[in-house]
């Protein structure tokens, strides 16, 4: 009886581990490719509808393809979207109002809305959290996090700015994709 009763544990923990994950959302994954490969992240418009809505609007306007990753903080966060490159520039969208949650927290792979000074300042500029990051909890809007390709963006050159600054070579709708661009063998 022990020994069936173990099988039968045994297959249990199998089938439970063995499950495919929940699906994504085409419309609320977002492809980030980088000349390493693919990040996906998956969008949270529960948490943040206006971010989500400009992120999508944003990406699907191809604003972000090409703009670099311009201040890389080494267990802290890679940020990207100015397509200045100085960390001074925005979309020509007008800032977002925050959509700050108390009980967010910025961990690693989590995705948020850069800002100024004030908390309604974000627009373009986000970042993606290389380490866990309590002392930003509650200070700005997150609106996504990465599924899968976190190594890829622990490779993104460090910095502030970094010397010679990765860029995104695309980032997509899931819904919209193409098939992805084949990673450089060299990086």
């Amino acid at each position: 009886m022990r020994r069936i009763l173990s099988f039968a544990t045994t297959l249990l923990l199998f089938c439970a581990l063995a499950r495919p994950a929940a699906a994504l959302d085409p419309e609320n994954t977002i492809y980030l490719d980088l000349t390493y490969g693919r990040v996906t992240i998956e969008l949270l418009p529960d948490v943040a509808p206006d971010h989500v809505k400009r992120i999508k609007t944003l990406t699907r306007d191809g604003f972000y393809n090409g703009v670099k990753f311009h201040r890389v903080i080494e267990d802290f966060m890679a940020q990207t979207g100015d397509p200045t490159g100085t960390g001074m520039g925005n979309s020509d969208y007008p800032d977002l109002y925050h959509e700050y949650n108390d009980g967010t927290k910025f961990l690693r792979g989590d995705l948020g809305m850069a800002r100024g000074d004030h908390p309604d300042s974000g627009n373009s500029q986000f970042f993606i959290c290389l380490a866990d990051s309590p002392e930003i909890d509650g200070k700005y809007t997150k609106f996504g996090r990465v599924v899968s390709g976190m190594e890829l963006v622990d490779r993104i050159r460090k910095g502030e700015p970094p010397a010679n600054p990765d860029i995104v070579v695309r980032m997509q709708v899931a819904a919209d994709a193409r098939p992805e661009p084949s990673a450089s063998p060299q990086q």
